[in-house]
């Protein structure tokens, strides 16, 4: 934990900074050769001197140029924001952030105004939820590419109790009543909202009462459940004896958006709402693996058996998954697809390979897990609409190995290869899926520095994969694709697919290529190890990166998650990905004092940008009553409240130019 006052006091619920579960966490997967920045990094942006300086030992790296220094020609043209901490949100100049949606604005038809000295579940579960984290933009009509008029679909993550309710401090658990846990239950899920911007104004606002409003919540949303996994015994419970029905979804942290127009929502830490202070059981060994510990984090099982699983044992095996959510079908159930396999998914990102097929991309949020991909047996049918979402049933899930010779091998976990037979305990297909950890520890898979966000860059094919901090990672067991230990500030890597164009991209090809895109942290301080564009400035280096989204352009951005512990606000940065200022990171946005930054989106043609601010105020000491910020509203009496926010430019244009 951080020594600043305005760092979180707690490790959140939604967040997994301090928790590993993974048994191999002392081998050593390669040989150390420090950072690997390959012949295409060199010929892409980094001088010769940054070049030659991968080659040396971490602790002997040059720090930014100071400012009068040539800058290379970055194609971001906006002015960088300063690193700080304040009780605000700031934005690049020439730029205006628009809060959209705010924890409890009325979301369904019917739903009252939010009131924070009188909450109820039922209220709740037809406001907008809160801890926004994911964000995708989908335009209106289905199928269209319109830029001013769409649904905005945002996962909630988790709760905070002390920031939510009266009187309660950080960790008081005992404290919270039946109706203060239910309200919690009923702020997590999903939202989605038509949204439109105004033409003359520029402004965007929510479209009160549309039929396409609603709420997923873990409350009263009932969710169907597909794929091998489908009415397995292990999945059984008293209130769903099918194994196919499951109330809720819950800590949804990023997603992702499927070709024919669907959402995938990753259930990420699941394990902290169970209690497991029980006696050895079938699924003992399963539920280590994944974390689930003795006492909850949150009140629930007190109240609701199905979070205790001395009295139902399967439930923690119903969550974990991918959800697909059809949010131009306000009738349609969520689906948790089972073939995507079961673990602390961060998101899940898609791409048509040139064959036709689907291949999913997803981190394991969690110290020292794994990258995974999924690629289906079957083909996109462009004509088939919402049919092809049967695709995500049937496939092959792989999880990766790094080599040091920078390649890398998608390994299947398939029922059946060797290791995955009885002989270790997987009777089926089924198996294998719900305990993936155990079958990727078996496979041996490379364990990684908190692999968050991976997403496929639209313009140039290659995969990214953001790796938030890894603080457990000791210095003699670092590896080439992890080459530091310990790792506070994170780093980005780059898979790159056989072929020369996104066109031309193998995404379901067993060998990939990787680099190193950037090593966060202060170049300024040799220490750190930390890695980007030579002309990189005072405000543009970053730490914990998180979520990222492409641009138009195929610039990356990205949003942060830890950074407080380094001295400043969490934001989003922005990048070239390719050219000579490919890696010249530049700050864009910083957060509220104690929150974090999720889900940047961008519309169709790049003019709005809209970021997710999720736990402001969470801050050392900070409370509901004695809040460190009232971000958005600062008014008296009113907590601070996690919000969507849509950002533009003054005047009008592309975000970023």
């Amino acid at each position: 934990m951080s020594e600043r006052s305005d760092a979180p006091a707690h490790v959140p619920a939604g967040a997994a900074e301090e928790e590993t579960s993974n048994p191999l966490t002392a081998a050593t997967i390669g040989e150390v050769i420090g950072a690997r920045f390959n012949r295409r990094e060199a010929l892409q942006g980094l001088t010769a001197v940054a070049a030659l300086s991968v080659l040396a030992p971490l602790a002997g790296l040059a720090g930014h140029r100071p400012a009068s220094a040539a800058a290379a020609p970055s194609s971001l043209a906006f002015k960088e924001v300063a690193h700080g901490t304040t009780e605000t949100h700031v934005v690049a100049e020439g730029y205006e952030a628009q809060t959209l949606m705010r924890w409890g604005d009325p979301l369904e038809a019917g739903a009252p105004a939010f009131d924070p000295a009188s909450q109820t579940a039922a209220a709740q579960a037809k406001q907008w939820g809160y801890n926004n984290d994911y964000v995708a933009y989908m335009p209106l009509p289905h199928g269209s590419a319109a830029s001013d008029h769409g649904l905005l679909c945002v996962n909630f993550e988790y709760t905070d109790a002390h920031l939510m309710f009266p009187g309660l401090k950080d960790g008081d658990i005992d404290a919270v009543s039946r109706e203060q846990a239910d309200i919690e239950m009923a702020a997590h899920g999903h939202g989605i909202v038509e949204i439109r911007r105004d033409a003359a104004t520029g402004a965007w606002s929510a479209v009160k009462d549309s039929p396409y409003n609603r709420r997923i919540s873990m409350l009263l949303s009932e969710c169907v459940v597909a794929g091998p996994a489908a009415g397995h015994a292990r999945l059984k419970t008293a209130a769903d004896p099918t194994g196919k029905k499951v109330i809720g979804t819950l800590n949804n942290c990023a997603g992702g958006k499927t070709p024919w127009g669907t959402i995938l929502s990753a259930e990420e830490n699941f394990n902290l709402y169970f209690a497991a202070d029980a006696a050895e059981s079938p699924e003992s060994a399963n539920y280590k693996r994944v974390g689930i510990k003795p006492k909850s984090r949150h009140a629930w099982s007190r109240f609701h058996d199905r979070f205790d699983v001395a009295k139902e044992l399967n439930e923690p095996n119903r969550f974990g998954w991918v959800v697909e959510i059809d949010p131009y079908n306000p009738k349609a159930a969520p689906i948790k697809r089972t073939a995507l396999g079961r673990f602390k998914h961060e998101g899940a990102t898609s791409v048509v390979n040139k064959d036709g097929r689907v291949v999913i991309y997803t981190g394991d949020d969690e110290m020292f897990e794994y990258v995974y991909r999924f690629v289906s047996k079957g083909r996109f049918d462009p004509a088939a609409g919402a049919a092809n979402s049967a695709l995500l049933d049937e496939g092959t899930l792989s999880v990766a190995r790094f080599e040091t010779d920078g390649s890398l091998t998608w390994l299947p976990l398939v029922f059946g290869q060797e290791p995955l037979t009885a002989a270790n305990g997987f009777a089926s297909q089924a198996d294998v899926l719900i305990e993936c950890r155990r079958a990727a520890d078996l496979l041996g898979a490379t364990p990684m520095d908190r692999p968050e966000d991976v997403e496929p860059n639209p313009v140039s094919g290659i995969v990214y994969v953001v790796l938030t901090n890894n603080r457990k990672r000791e210095a003699d067991k670092v590896d080439a694709v992890n080459p530091r230990g310990p790792n506070p500030a994170g780093h980005i890597l780059e898979m790159i697919p056989p072929g020369a164009t996104a066109a031309e991209r193998d995404h379901a090809a067993q060998r990939f290529t990787w680099s190193i895109f950037l090593l966060a942290g202060d170049p300024a301080s040799p220490e750190s190890g930390a890695r980007y564009h030579p002309d990189v400035s005072a405000d543009g280096w970053l730490a914990a990166p998180d979520n990222i989204a492409f641009d138009p352009k195929g610039r990356i951005w990205i949003a942060t998650d830890g950074a407080p512990q380094l001295g400043f606000a969490d934001g989003v940065w922005a990048a070239d990905t390719e050219g000579a200022a490919r890696a010249l990171t530049r700050m864009f946005y910083r957060t509220p004092i104690g929150a974090e930054m999720c889900g940047p989106e961008f519309n169709s043609d790049g003019t709005a940008f809209f970021v997710a601010v999720q736990h402001p105020g969470d801050s050392k000491g900070s409370t509901f009553d004695q809040p460190s910020t009232r971000w958005p509203d600062f008014k008296d009496g009113m907590p601070p409240r996690p919000s969507v926010q849509v950002i533009i430019r003054k005047g009008g244009g592309i975000v970023g130019v």
